[in-house]
């Protein structure tokens, strides 16, 4: 089990911030509007992480699996804990209807039967819109999911119809073997696919506005290239 105390924490955090925001300059932005998902898929309920990091400003946390996003926003919920969960790793079918009341965002709508699911399910629930990001194949890594780049402005009319889902944006991950260019190719293609959809005119229910790239190991890149949410796990450890 992790060990954090609140210091430790604060002084990862302000390291980590201080390297955000030199990527941010770098590009010609500011660090202020960039999100920090951080993912807490390492900690169990008990060991104090998760506390630890609501008391130091982390309030969006990030499950990859949707039983225990459920079973942490359940126990943290019933603590009085502001946090907003995200669900950042691949979705089944069978686990939508659980997390749905939970979730503030779903990073990882990789199929439109994916996303037509979770429609058909707010929309039986009388949920709010769900919303959610679409997940871009941006690396040649044939083992990761998501949309093909090519594939995603055609799909717009057919998302356009599922009124029930908010489609705040992209999701990408760069590829396990990709050297630091190619990392930046893989990200500013993300980046030029928003700006893309966002100059052709999108539907009500679709924004773009939301890149969420870079992970521990990549993020000022993917600061560098334009991401507005970074999914940020073991360097928080």
């Amino acid at each position: 089990m992790f060990r954090l105390t609140p210091h430790q924490t604060a002084r990862q955090l302000d390291s980590l911030r201080q390297r955000i925001d030199l990527a941010a300059v770098k590009s010609g932005r500011t660090a202020k509007n960039i999100q920090i998902v951080a993912v807490s898929k390492y900690s169990v309920i008990g060991d104090g992480v998760i506390e630890t990091f609501v008391e130091n400003g982390l309030y969006d946390l990030g499950e990859s699996r949707p039983q225990f996003l459920y079973k942490k926003a359940k126990h943290y919920a019933a603590l009085g804990l502001p946090i907003r969960w995200h669900q950042i790793g691949q979705l089944q079918k069978n686990k939508i209807r659980r997390i749905l009341p939970v979730t503030a965002l779903i990073h990882s709508i990789d199929s439109m039967k994916l996303a037509e699911a979770v429609n058909r399910i707010a929309e039986a629930d009388a949920l709010p819109a769900v919303h959610c990001l679409l997940e871009a194949a941006i690396s040649p890594d044939t083992s990761k999911s998501g949309f093909k780049i090519p594939e995603i402005p055609e799909l717009l009319e057919k998302l356009a119809a599922l009124k029930n889902i908010a489609v705040d944006g992209l999701m990408g991950i760069a590829g396990l073997e990709s050297d630091e260019r190619q990392i930046h190719q893989e990200f500013a293609s993300l980046r030029n696919l928003a700006e893309m959809l966002r100059s052709s005119g999108l539907p009500p229910n679709i924004s773009m506005n939301t890149l969420s790239m870079g992970m521990s190991g990549d993020f000022e890149i993917a600061v560098e290239e334009g991401a507005t949410c970074l999914r940020l796990g073991s360097i928080l450890y």
